[in-house]
């Protein structure tokens, strides 16, 4: 005990002192940690979207550790900074995709010394890189939650624009009142997570990986949702316990989906979707099972009850089952 304490005061006060160095932009792009006093059965991992800050993470932060768990949301590499950035003088963000993938590895190591279980997940480009660690570190990894990878973007013209220009250009949402992290980049700052993501999308075909649930939103504008499903489709061949999930339209919830500041008015919807995957503990397969069950008309206890899944599913995976397309319950 007294050395995991010893352990979570060093994570603070080195954090601090490397922000404060910085300096850093804005007290919401600082590291989020919510750390319990003692280590926990499971400890979550999260790395935030492109020019943002770990706020995205900070509701569903809360949530975790309030469930129990012990939850990680480290400021990425080249962001948060102060300074007056613009085309002239743009914000210092990696151009290599080496420097992610050190930060990413360094910040596993550090999870697996809080809890028992590591589950990590991501936003955006955080979601591709939690989708690169899934396939560096299968065995350390219990489960990986992917919130809109950006693992390759809706339109081909556009990603030959990220691939080959390199200019600067600015966010059409950068006023947005819940954004607090830079307004704009240079395309090789971003161009450097599309590499990342066709060589995963690659991987996955034939290297094991971590179990994972794709969580995506059909008004997501940004993401190539096709891709994800083949993601999802070859994970499932090596991780049978692996989730797809892809909100409706009338949701209407963009890619920024981790807070309501952002523009996800069903941000507690969300947040209950990702715990029921986290505390659950059973096969897509199963999950289908549940679904045709209940459109039987059986109630989900009493779905869950006969086929002998009760210990093996959180409460919170009713309100998934209630949300999620039929169609695919049909399908499968």
């Amino acid at each position: 005990m007294s050395n995991y304490t010893t352990v979570i005061n060093a994570i603070i006060q080195r954090t601090k002192a490397f922000e404060d160095d910085l300096p850093i932009k804005n007290n919401a792009c600082r590291s989020k940690f919510f750390f319990h006093p003692h280590p926990t059965s499971k400890v979550c991992l999260f790395f935030h979207g492109f020019t943002a800050g770990p706020y995205q993470f900070e509701p569903i932060g809360k949530a975790l550790f309030d469930a129990g768990y012990n939850v990680l949301v480290p400021l990425q590499p080249g962001h948060g900074a102060a300074g007056h950035w613009d085309g002239n003088n743009p914000p210092p963000l990696p151009t290599e995709v080496k420097v992610y993938q050190e930060f990413a590895l360094y910040w596993l190591a550090v999870a697996r010394t809080l809890g028992e279980q590591v589950m990590i997940g991501g936003l955006s480009t955080g979601g591709n890189l939690a989708a690169w660690l899934s396939l560096e570190r299968p065995q350390e990894i219990n489960k990986a939650l992917l919130f809109a990878p950006y693992i390759s973007g809706t339109n081909s013209l556009v990603d030959l624009f990220v691939e080959v220009l390199p200019i600067y250009i600015e966010w059409l949402n950068k006023d947005n009142p819940g954004n607090f992290g830079y307004k704009g980049f240079r395309v090789p700052a971003l161009r450097i997570f599309l590499e990342m993501g066709e060589e995963t999308l690659n991987r996955v075909k034939t290297q094991p990986i971590a179990p994972i649930f794709t969580i995506v939103a059909e008004s997501d504008c940004t993401i190539e949702r096709e891709e994800l499903q083949d993601l999802f489709k070859n994970t499932l061949q090596h991780q049978p316990k692996s989730w797809y999930f892809s909100v409706e339209k009338i949701f209407d919830i963009p890619h920024t989906m981790m807070t309501k500041s952002e523009g996800n008015q069903y941000q507690d919807l969300l947040i209950t979707i990702a715990k029921a995957y986290i505390e659950s503990d059973i096969t897509w397969s199963e999950l289908m099972a549940i679904g045709h069950q209940i459109l039987q008309g059986k109630t989900f206890e009493t779905a869950v009850e006969t086929l002998n899944l009760t210990q093996r599913v959180s409460s919170d995976l009713s309100v998934l089952l209630a949300v999620i397309n039929k169609k695919i319950i049909i399908d499968a």
